[in-house]
């Protein structure tokens, strides 16, 4: 905050983005307790400088967010077909347009390396605005889909996981549940992080 803007918890805001363009952020923490979970984090502000706070949200801002917001879904689907077309080896998760609507990065998973060159710019001519594209693990892929676990709660990884800790059998052997796949294993197909924290 290098204009000292005066912002509250619940405020919306206008950030830098990621290379160009900004973002739109809800302020929810403010103060000491940033510094604290900065470094809890672990996170390093001089390899990963923190992003600027450039100004309050105005009407037009926050319009033009829930615009792009409103369009992910439709650009998803046209985005699987184009996939599709391209007979390319990966499966497309999520779409997320930047608060400004110039930017879109597309999330996916693949077992191998893809050369998607010509699929990044159909992309950027079909949708009009700079493309990036991410490839994410199984477990990110769950985060994001979403859904309710064996338990019958929302997924741990959807909700209030931040970052994703190995899991090995020896959690499960120690707590002597029978080490059946179908059983021990999450929406992603990988071992519930619950099992580490039940140990």
């Amino acid at each position: 905050n290098t204009k000292n803007i005066d912002v509250s918890s619940g405020d919306w805001v206008a950030v830098q983005g990621n290379k160009s363009g900004h973002d739109i952020g809800k302020v929810t923490m403010k103060g000491e307790l940033v510094a604290l979970q900065i470094k809890r984090k672990n996170r390093d502000i001089e390899r990963e400088p923190i992003k600027k706070l450039y100004r309050i949200a105005s009407e037009n801002d926050l319009e033009n967010w829930k615009n792009a917001v409103a369009n992910e879904d439709k650009v998803l689907v046209k985005a699987k077909r184009i996939i599709e077309s391209h007979k390319l080896e990966m499966k497309l998760t999520d779409v997320e347009f930047q608060g400004d609507n110039s930017k879109a990065t597309f999330y996916y998973t693949a077992e191998k390396r893809v050369d998607f060159r010509e699929l990044i710019r159909e992309y950027s001519q079909k949708f009009g605005v700079r493309i990036e594209m991410r490839q994410i693990g199984v477990r990110q892929e769950a985060a994001k889909i979403g859904g309710i676990g064996s338990c019958g709660r929302e997924l741990c990884c959807s909700t209030w996981m931040v970052d994703f800790p190995a899991v090995s059998t020896s959690s499960a052997r120690y707590q002597q549940l029978s080490i059946n796949p179908q059983k021990i294993s999450g929406q992603c197909g990988k071992l519930k992080c619950c099992l580490n924290f039940e140990l």
